[in-house]
């Protein structure tokens, strides 16, 4: 069975394998050693209450437990922006208008923002080529939304993505090269890389100080602005069927869009129920699909299986229930799906 769990020390050297395999602005997930050996080292403390709030997160890897294989990792962060600023800039229109000329314009600005400062962030979300089949990325990015609904009162009201943005055939962010570059005078890489490793005040001080006019842009750029990269569209209908929306926030670097809601509008959180465990084998569910997880804290495990709840109850194999480290009558998660009527 593929589940979906907390990171253990152990996972380390697999983590630097699976971040090798990532491509230019996955920012919280670098193939760096120490640095992800010590975000392991802050979901163990998150997990036992001892990380401050500021430095609060979560952190979990996909494994196929007939091999043993890390095939992807995931990641929820508390409460962003509490020590280290939490940049976006926030997409408006202003309008100049002048009666005397007959003339009126409608233009968008760029406004650095801190408005997203103290939500949770669902962020590092990486599969493995090797594993992006059916059903494995929804399993993925919804197990930390397993996660929230069993753990709410962990996290605030609120929640945010931010989805790489685009980069043209040549692996460069058309975005980067119209503005930040002028600015920082450093390459896209060496900004993320800064900025994934907690050294923002570079931002801070080498920002533009007033808003940018998106129509003074080369048109390369302006299009550019609340595009997700490519290779992480899949993971933003995901995340749009889950509840979360662009509000016109993006990031600062790339322009890639930032999608946010209400913890309690997660279609996770409303739809998932609980139920207790039966060991057996599946019947017949009218083919109905379901994410289950446990409810431990420092050992949660989430997966995919068939069935559906049935008088408060949800069949998991022997198998699955190894698997998810649950016995016959011990609570579990259920979210449930069934195939649209043809």
């Amino acid at each position: 069975m593929i589940v979906v769990r907390c990171t253990q020390p152990g996972d380390v050297d697999a983590l630097v394998g699976l971040a090798s395999e990532t491509g230019p602005g996955l920012t919280t997930f670098k193939p760096d050693r120490p640095a992800l050996a010590a975000r392991v080292e802050r979901a163990r403390r998150t997990l036992e209450d001892k990380a401050q709030a500021f430095e609060a997160g979560y952190f979990f890897v996909m494994e196929d437990t007939a091999t043993g294989d890390v095939a992807g990792v995931c990641g929820i962060e508390t409460e962003v922006g509490l020590e280290q600023p939490f940049y976006n800039y926030r997409v408006s229109t202003v309008v100049h208008a002048s009666k005397d000329m007959g003339v009126w314009t409608r233009m968008s600005l760029l406004n650095i923002s801190h408005d997203l400062t103290g939500y949770a962030e669902v962020c590092s979300l990486f599969l493995s080529p090797r594993y992006r089949t059916a059903g494995v990325g929804g399993l993925l990015s919804r197990s930390r939304f397993m996660f929230i609904a069993q753990f709410t009162d962990r996290f605030p009201q609120r929640l945010c993505a931010e989805l790489r943005g685009h980069f043209d055939e040549n692996g460069e962010s058309p975005f980067w090269n119209a503005v930040g570059s002028h600015f920082y005078q450093i390459d896209f890489n060496e900004a993320d890389y800064l900025s994934s490793h907690g050294k923002k005040s570079f931002v801070a001080e080498l920002m533009p100080r007033y808003p940018v006019y998106l129509d003074l842009l080369p048109d390369t750029a302006q299009h550019a602005v609340g595009v997700t990269h490519k290779d992480t569209a899949p993971a933003r209908k995901m995340l749009e069927a889950e509840g979360l929306r662009y509000e016109n926030h993006v990031d600062i670097f790339d322009a890639g869009p930032v999608l946010e809601c209400h913890v309690a509008d997660l279609r996770t959180v409303r739809e998932s129920v609980l139920a207790r465990v039966k060991i057996g084998e599946h019947g017949a569910a009218g083919d109905a699909k379901s994410l289950v997880s446990n409810t431990l804290l420092e050992d949660f495990r989430c997966g995919a299986t068939t069935g559906a709840v049935a008088d408060g109850y949800f069949m998991l194999t022997s198998e699955e229930a190894a698997a998810l480290r649950v016995n016959e009558g011990d609570q579990v998660r259920v979210l449930t799906s069934y195939p649209r009527a043809k």
